[in-house]
Formats: structure tokens, sequence, C-alpha cells
């Protein structure tokens, strides 16, 4: 077995999504160009909906005026998948991970972004499973992690997000992944309890770090800006 990765990982707190995107397209152009090392963002997203390059605004169930009284903002984005909420409560993780380093195997990189969540729900007495027609990670037949990806040149951006204390009613405004049929789930909904996203964020990260196999440097967010001004 060769040397171990090195990723660093910035926490971020709650970040405007706009804002997050832009980031995110600074750091993959970077990471193509060889001139950092893999990059994990974790962060949460003020309430805000996008869909995918195979969506459909028909999956958005309230008018553009509703979702601008409701303080939800709208993107239309690069990520395969449809519709999908961001919102308060939630572990929304974006890897930017170089996949020629890792055979350029997507099937392997999503079903390895769906181990480290279910290892991590695993912790707090919580199985969850994936569903072999559907990508993410399930409970019985509501989503708790959804993953939506765009991989170019062989770099990921997007990545997944993981429901802990997410307002569930919020989910209501879209047809979740384009499901009509299913429904989204939280950790604390499953547990019937409050979850402590930080203690959420530190077993995502230990589990992170052993399902990729690298070693998870912190980054503070004035290094993020520096590397990426």
């Amino acid at each position: 077995m060769g040397a171990k990765g090195v990723c660093r990982v910035a926490e971020m707190g709650r970040v405007e999504y706009g804002k997050a995107w832009s980031l995110q397209k600074k750091v993959h152009g970077q990471r193509v160009r060889e001139e950092i090392s893999d990059v994990l963002l974790l962060l949460e997203h003020p309430p805000t909906l996008t869909i995918g390059k195979s969506g459909v605004l028909a999956n958005v169930l309230v008018p553009p005026e509703r979702l601008a009284e409701m303080g939800i903002s709208l993107f239309l984005i690069e990520r395969g998948g449809d519709a999908t909420f961001h919102g308060p409560g939630q572990v929304v993780g974006y890897p930017i991970m170089d996949l020629r380093q890792r055979g350029k195997d997507i099937y392997r990189f999503i079903t390895d972004l769906e181990e480290v969540m279910i290892r991590t729900v695993l912790d707090f007495s919580l199985k969850a499973e994936r569903d072999p027609g559907h990508r993410g990670v399930w409970v019985g037949k509501k989503e708790l992690g959804a993953i939506g990806l765009s991989v170019r040149r062989w770099v990921t951006m997007h990545g997944f997000a993981l429901n802990v204390t997410t307002d569930l009613d919020l989910f209501s405004i879209i047809n979740p992944c384009g499901f009509t049929d299913r429904q989204a789930t939280s950790m604390a909904a499953c547990l019937a309890r409050d979850v402590p996203t930080a203690e959420v964020l530190d077993r995502l990260k230990h589990h992170f770090s052993k399902v990729f196999d690298v070693d998870l440097s912190s980054m503070t967010e004035e290094e993020l800006a520096h590397m990426c001004p």
C-alpha cells in the first residue's frame, strides 16, 4: 500500500450558495492544474434550492415570487441530479478531488461518499443504506443524504448533503431529487432527538479520512482565501 494522500479541509460554517459555488470553481481550477492538493469544503447553506443539469423546474412546486417571499434562493447548476434543498441543519460537503489519482472511477467515488455518510450516522446508532436504483443514503424509502456531482477533467465538484436537523417541511416545496413518491428525512427525525452538528462533523471527517485513505489537514478560511484570491 502506498503513502496516504493529503486532503485540506476547511470548515466554513454558513455560506451563501453563490459564494460557495464561486469558490468551488476556483479551487477546481487549481486542482486541475495540480497547483494544490485535494480539498474538502464542509459548510451549511441558508435556505437554497438547486437544480442539476438533468433536472426540471417543474420539480420546484412553488412559483419564483413565493420563493422570494420565503427568502429561498434558486440556482441552476452543472452537477448531476435534479432538485435539492439546502438549509440550516444540513452538513454539506464539497470534495474537490483528482480522480486521475483514483483510477478515474466515478462510480467508486460516489460509492465512497455514500459509505462516509453511512458510517457517520451509524456512530449515532442510525442505520442507513444504499438503494440500488437511486444514489445517496436512505432510511427505508426516505432520503437522508443526497449526492450530486460534476466531474470535469477528472476533478470533482459539488458533493453530498446530509440532513442532520434540517427543517423537513421545507422539502415540501420540491420533488426531492425528482421523486414524487419519496420524502426526505433527517438524523434528528429518525432518532427522535437533537443531534449536535459539531459531533456529526467530527465523525464525518474521521470516516472521510478512512474511506478515502487521506490525511485531513485543517485549513482556515484565511488560508483558503489566500489560496483562492
